[in-house]
């Protein structure tokens, strides 16, 4: 019950997530003339939770993944088709798992069962940890450097954009209120967030040392999992379509790609690898 109310009251996203049966599949990503996406598959294919995949490199797909009732992180062989596991936690479970710049490890937020939430650091081989961030309660989060860290905070039961620099253990905050969707803008030394002060979302850019932002376009409707392919394209999920947007050249959201297919359903998370030859996507499993 203890663990239940802390949920409902810091993370929903954890809880809803949780009871429901998501899967995360995977795309290839041609950007010619038109982008357009061919040979799906999916590459969780699991009973439960599937989600937040990030990729650890062109070949190794990293997400969080349900099995013998708790959930761990899960790394995909592109080439070799397969899953093996980093982590075993049976007093609790990883979330959002993403590579550590210029290290064969990963980060990823735990969550135990007596409700302690941190951000650690795992080695990919050994699934070793040891916590990255002490005291703050992180629910999202990207590298900015190999030594700053920008995450969406619980606190005071609400996400804040905090910016933490590993090497002189400081931590800022720069707003209240945002999303889960924190990302590297491509080509420049911005990070993308989402901001939700307003009735109506917004895609910003922040400058995390200085904390300058700026608004991007605001988000579809209701919708904050996104996405930039390096020619600056944001991607974003609603429902069975993914949108498109060039802040350099477009002034409204398009649609880019319809599922017609019954796999995919409600879209939540997308990520795309360094290239912007692949892309991943979550999808709830519509019920029969």
């Amino acid at each position: 019950m203890k663990l239940t109310i802390l949920l409902l009251t810091f993370l929903t996203f954890y809880i809803s997530s949780a009871q429901t049966n998501t899967e995360v599949f995977l795309f290839d990503l041609h950007q010619k003339n038109e982008i357009a996406l061919s040979n799906k598959r999916n590459i969780s294919n699991n009973e439960g939770y599937d989600n937040q995949p990030s990729f650890f490199n062109d070949n190794i797909i990293l997400f969080s993944s349900t099995r013998n009732d708790q959930t761990d992180i899960a790394a995909y062989s592109i080439r070799e088709a397969k899953t093996q596991w980093i982590t075993n936690t049976p007093n609790g479970g990883e979330y959002s798992p993403t590579k550590i710049p210029n290290q064969e490890e990963v980060s990823a937020i735990r969550l135990d069962k007596d409700g302690k939430q941190l951000l650690y650091r795992y080695d990919y081989k050994t699934g070793t940890s040891k916590v990255l961030l002490e005291g703050l309660k992180v629910g999202y989060h990207t590298w900015y450097t190999k030594n700053i860290i920008v995450s969406s905070v619980i606190v005071d039961s609400t996400l804040s954009l905090i910016v933490s620099n590993l090497k002189d253990v400081s931590n800022r905050t720069f707003q209240k209120d945002i999303g889960r969707s924190l990302h590297n803008i491509p080509g420049s030394k911005l990070v993308s967030y989402i901001s939700k002060e307003n009735e109506k979302w917004e895609i910003k850019s922040i400058d995390p040392i200085s904390g300058a932002t700026k608004i991007i376009i605001n988000t579809l409707p209701e919708a904050e999992d996104m996405c930039w392919l390096p020619n600056g394209t944001i991607l974003m999920g609603k429902g069975n379509k993914i949108f498109k947007f060039n802040p350099k050249t477009d002034s409204e959201w398009r649609i880019f790609h319809s599922f017609e297919d019954e796999e995919i359903a409600n879209i939540s998370r997308i990520a795309t690898n360094a290239s912007g030859k692949m892309l991943v996507i979550v999808s709830e499993v519509p019920s029969s």
